[in-house]
């Protein structure tokens, strides 16, 4: 019986780092021959990281990336790895015929051995594939690349592919493929990592072969590719699942289709929504801080639970002691938002000083003979203003701690509480963030640890302490009404006539959505976030700013 022992390469690389990405795909090939692994699968782009975007038009780029691959399968044989097949993402020139006005590459997933390039399969291009060396027999499959290695048939397909009833994937059982190896950067969302694992088994029963679906970890801009690599054998029974969000390598010996056993200690055991969602938001801020060479974060801390979730993220991301928290009372601040922020930073022994903003603000106000809602903005403005200096003088970068429901309607001062570099809450709506801190408490207390979010933060009314007695439900519903809303008008992108169907009365509903629909303008500007959801807002959904449609 044929016996090939793969290995699911589960990496980390950064976009555009070409030349220490390849390090580290050299390093885990070594480590993969010390388990005695006779095929290495990585992620899709692992060569240049993920996704690209226009760097895709830059030719330079492509024929870096591409003199890379090919120096790389030199490097594997000088190192006495050649006989090792490495399969690897990255992209590649497109042929003159297929470049369109702005992209000259394709998305491809080559395969090395014996210091050569041997194949390459080319995404949405159909590739002319012949016999290549005296090891290996390729053939095309209909933009299917195939290959037998020591009696097994393995193909190749990459990320979006197995997303499609048609295209490559519905010739994997004309090749008679074996194994299918799919290449993937497939950020996380909530719940995502079921609806993978249905389609990795559908396809696997489908087309009687096995299939190693190898994805991405890490954090780029607003995405979190969270690992979670999956291996099922043609019955679609779950061999192998890897970590999420951590880099992962996991051997996987083959005797055939429906006989694969995971030759590594390994566990396959799926944690909780809630767990997998703080995990996201901590690497997504971990890897924008250390990826853009930041070494801390300055915030506001207002005593308020949005700023606490914001500086337990940055703690558990970065180390708190390299957390920078700010408290800035005005006259209008409790006594408790002052103690509560105070009461945060203590209990992870984050950095804290006090700044208060009421001599800044007066002096505006005198100046400038502001009242009203002005100066309720000015307060926050500054309050920016102050966080910026440190973050200069300092050099860390300034998180900003808006939540995505007050992002949707509004409820934030544009240069005031939205200045940031980075919003690790982004995307996460206002119940959510409650949620999170319950559960992140609680998992402190699990570990015998002290709870890091002061229970006040999480049971006081929400405000902004803009004026006396203030509180958001002055000029918002309740947040679990709003955020049902809000869910259906972005998230599932139904009408007001649908909304109002639920039960919702229909003059909240319409003051709802114009509040998102005139915010727009708002969120154009706003800092990034790690995207959990399928409708991130500048990721997913962007409206006209300049818009009368009202339907």
């Amino acid at each position: 019986m044929p016996n090939v022992r793969l290995a699911l390469a589960q990496t980390n690389p950064t976009v555009g780092a070409i030349a220490s990405n390849v390090a580290n795909i050299l390093a885990v090939v070594e480590e993969a021959a010390k388990r005695q692994a006779d095929l290495v699968v990585f992620g899709e782009m692992t060569v240049t990281g993920y996704p690209i975007e226009d760097l895709a038009t830059r030719e330079s780029f492509i024929l870096d990336a591409e003199l890379a691959v090919r120096e790389l399968a030199i490097e594997l044989k000088s190192r006495n790895l050649g006989e090792i097949a490495v399969v690897i993402g990255h992209p590649s020139m497109a042929s003159a015929q297929d470049q369109t006005g702005w992209a000259i590459a394709h998305n491809t997933a080559s395969v090395l051995l014996d210091g050569k390039v041997i194949g390459s399969y080319n995404k949405h291009h159909l590739p002319n594939y012949s016999v290549f060396d005296e090891y290996r027999t390729f053939v095309s499959g209909d933009k299917l690349l195939t290959f037998e290695h020591k009696g097994l048939k393995f193909s190749t397909v990459i990320c979006e592919d197995i997303w499609q009833s048609g295209g490559p994937v519905s010739h994997l059982g004309k090749a008679d493929t074996d194994v299918a190896l799919i290449l993937n950067g497939s950020p996380f969302e909530i719940d995502k990592d079921d609806t993978r694992l249905k389609l990795v088994s559908e396809l696997a029963k489908k087309h009687n072969c096995a299939a190693a679906y190898v994805n991405l970890v890490g954090g780029q801009d607003d995405l979190v590719f969270d690992g979670d690599s999956i291996v099922v054998d043609s019955k679609a029974r779950m061999v192998a699942r890897l970590k999420q969000f951590k880099t992962d390598l996991v051997c996987i010996d083959i005797a055939a289709k429906d006989d694969l056993k995971v030759s590594d200690e390994h566990h396959m055991t799926k944690p909780n929504d809630n767990w997998q969602t703080w995990n996201a938001l901590v690497l997504g801020l971990r890897d924008y801080v250390s990826k853009n060479g930041f070494k801390s974060v300055v915030l506001g801390l207002s005593g308020g639970i949005d700023s606490a979730i914001c500086a337990t993220i940055a703690a558990d991301a970065i180390g708190a002691e390299n957390v920078f928290g700010v408290s800035m009372p005005s006259n209008f601040s409790s006594d408790h938002s002052k103690d509560d922020a105070k009461d945060l930073a203590n209990r992870r022994n984050m950095n804290y000083q006090v700044q208060p903003i009421a001599n800044l603000v007066k002096g505006f106000e005198d100046q400038l003979q502001l009242e009203g809602l002005s100066v309720e903005n000015l307060q926050a403005r500054v309050r920016g203003v102050i966080l910026m200096a440190l973050s200069n003088k300092e050099g860390h970068l300034t998180l900003t701690t808006g939540n995505k429901t007050e992002l949707a309607v509004g409820y934030s001062t544009i240069y005031g509480d939205t200045v940031g570099g980075y919003n690790p809450l982004k995307d996460v709506e206002k119940t959510l963030v409650w949620e999170l801190a319950r559960w992140r408490n609680a998992y402190a207390l699990s570990k015998g640890e002290v709870e890091p979010i002061p229970q006040n933060s999480i049971e006081k009314a929400p405000s902004a302490e803009l004026r006396p007695n203030q509180v958001d439900q002055d000029s918002l519903p309740p947040y679990d009404v709003l955020d049902a809303i809000l869910d259906a008008y972005v998230n599932r992108r139904e009408s007001s006539d649908d909304i109002v169907g639920y039960g919702f009365d229909q003059e909240l509903v319409n003051k709802v959505l114009t509040l998102v629909d005139r915010s727009e303008w708002k969120r154009r500007q706003s800092a990034i976030g790690p995207k959990i959801t399928g409708m991130a807002f500048g990721r997913d959904r962007r409206l006209p700013i300049t818009n009368k449609y009202k339907g």
